[in-house]
């Protein structure tokens, strides 16, 4: 079974011409690719942090999900490693400044998409959430998010809100808010990543179909070739955290 395409990101415009300085230019690349790092340990700690409903799940899909896992587990540490390698070289060889703008572009662009300020495409699935009788609660759409995440999926939105690493459901049942704004029944997700593998992990006995029916909801997952996200989230500029030198 092949893996998911990666997320293509919106084409970022080639940067003005300047006096750049190389050591300007190669601090940009290193915060850059620090912020992939710790991004990618983030996503990776709260994959391992959801797993009650595996102990009642079918044989068949755990092992769709451990497929996909592996698949996911052996992308990110290819990446960390890539990751790693650039930083030493472009710590030790002193690149030109060209050189790390282009780096810096390659790597903002990939940030853009797992941060959620960038638009992304690639294969995935939306999923409709319906909620006739107001009694679907926020804990239920989070539910949903931790299992797509779980299952390697990349980039998320949900009606108009971009969902990233931090996003949070709240409120109650029939009135629901997500990052501060209001969601309104039908709740349409959209998640990029393996469409069986993502399928699998909200199917799992238990899990968030079943606690959508308990509730007298319903909610179907229809897994396509292309799935546009379109919202971005706003840039946050960090209140105690700066690059560390060096």
């Amino acid at each position: 079974m092949s893996g998911p395409q990666r997320p293509q990101p919106t084409p970022v415009p080639p940067p003005p011409s300047g006096r750049s300085g190389t050591g300007v230019s190669t601090r940009v690349v290193v915060a850059l690719l620090c912020a992939l790092l710790g991004l990618g340990l983030v996503v990776q700690v709260r994959r391992t942090a959801s797993g009650d409903a595996l102990a009642s799940a079918r044989p068949d899909d755990l092992v769709q999900l451990l497929d996909g896992l592996q698949r996911r587990e052996a992308d990110l540490t290819g990446e960390i490693a890539g990751l790693q390698d650039t930083l030493v070289r472009l710590r030790s060889s002193g690149a030109s400044s060209a050189e790390a703008l282009a780096e810096a572009q390659r790597q903002a662009a990939v940030l853009g998409i797992l941060t959620g300020a960038a638009p992304a495409t690639g294969p995935g699935v939306r999923i409709v959430i319906d909620d006739p009788q107001a009694r679907v609660p926020p804990e239920v759409l989070l539910d949903a998010l931790q299992e797509l995440r779980n299952a390697g999926a990349e980039a998320f939105q949900i009606g108009p809100v971009r969902l990233g690493v931090d996003s949070a459901f709240t409120g109650s049942a029939g009135a629901v808010t997500t990052d501060g704004r209001p969601l309104a029944a039908p709740y349409v997700f959209l998640a990029i990543g393996d469409p069986p593998t993502l399928s699998a992990a909200l199917a799992i006995p238990g899990g968030v179909l079943d606690t959508v029916r308990r509730a007298g909801g319903t909610m179907t997952v229809d897994q396509q070739d292309t799935v546009e996200i379109d919202a971005v989230r706003p840039p946050r500029t960090p209140q105690f955290a700066r690059p560390a030198d060096g």
